[in-house]
């Protein structure tokens, strides 16, 4: 079977990211950062729902109670999606307000884990070391893992729940942690992958249920298939798209891969050759698959 790329989702976000797969819905949840919009897409019926937040959102995963936990502005919040309506659930990084949330997931026990970074002046540029990775625990209480980030994004855990993956974009690397998933710890940080000149800034993962991760590279144009166990990268799948900024597997089977883009930043004559940026596009072929996503428990 061969590889195919389509563009499923054919209205622009300026900041496509976090993708996640309803299976319940057979639906894909994605936000627009800076378009400050949550959207909900059924591929059966091609139709789209979008609920706008006030601020920037990096993230919305679905919450196991009903509705969605968000990362908006510096703000973790509940969204119900019927009423439309955001509620403060905790708000961190109170001396840095110039800062807001980006990539987010929720762990095998149920929490949320996101990061911060510095609000860009244009695409990745940033004040740089300002950001921190934080998670939510289902009694809602913050944690704060590290700080000195450039750009928290993408982020997964290991089919044994005992290594937490993890992309400070700006420093084009995928790095591994070691993780107890009754207490939700992180420790023992390392590099699993360095980007190769031209793959572009590593940004949105998830990994398959192989155990091996897939990697959206912005400015790059591609999402990469990485083995964390080797460092080697196994396959590479070009998109019609520059800013390629995260992926999920979803489908009947989990075995279409879905990858939001974004536009941003770019002048009428970028627009002009790549039509289809800030679109989500579905890979097809591809030989893998996923596997669900969590949900948080609080």
């Amino acid at each position: 079977m061969s590889v195919k790329v389509a563009c499923v989702v054919k209205e622009r976000c300026e900041i496509g990211e976090g993708p996640v797969w309803e299976e319940k819905e057979g639906t894909l949840l994605f936000v627009d950062i800076s378009g400050q919009k949550i959207h909900r897409w059924n591929p059966a019926t091609n139709q789209k729902e979008t609920v706008a937040t006030e601020k920037f959102v990096g993230c919305a995963v679905p919450r196991r109670s009903g509705g969605y936990v968000i990362g908006e502005g510096r703000s973790f919040g509940a969204l119900d999606w019927e009423s439309k309506s955001i509620s403060t659930i905790a708000v961190i990084d109170e001396d840095k307000p110039n800062n807001r949330f980006n990539d987010g997931k929720v762990d095998p026990a149920g929490r949320l884990f996101a990061g911060t970074m510095a609000i860009e002046e244009r695409p990745t540029v940033l004040e740089l070391k300002q950001g921190s990775l934080f998670s939510l625990n289902k009694d809602h209480i913050v944690v704060k893992h590290f700080n000195q980030v450039d750009i928290s994004n993408g982020l997964d855990w290991s089919l044994d729940h005992k290594t937490f993956y993890y992309i400070d974009s700006l420093t084009y690397t995928v790095e591994a942690f070691n993780y107890d998933i009754n207490t939700g710890s992180i420790s023992n940080r390392r590099m699993v992958y360095k980007m190769d000149e031209g793959e572009g800034i590593p940004d949105g993962m998830c990994i398959d249920a192989d155990g091996r991760l897939w990697v959206a590279c912005y400015s790059g144009g591609r999402v990469i298939q990485i083995d964390p166990q080797t460092g080697v990268r196994l396959q590479t799948v070009k998109l019609p798209v520059d800013k390629t900024t995260s992926c999920c597997f979803g489908g009947r089977d989990y075995s279409d891969l879905y990858v939001t883009s974004a536009c941003k930043g770019m002048d009428e004559a970028d627009m002009a050759k790549q039509p289809q940026a800030g679109c989500v596009f579905r890979i097809t072929g591809l030989g893998a698959k996923g596997i669900p996503a969590n949900s948080f428990t609080g």
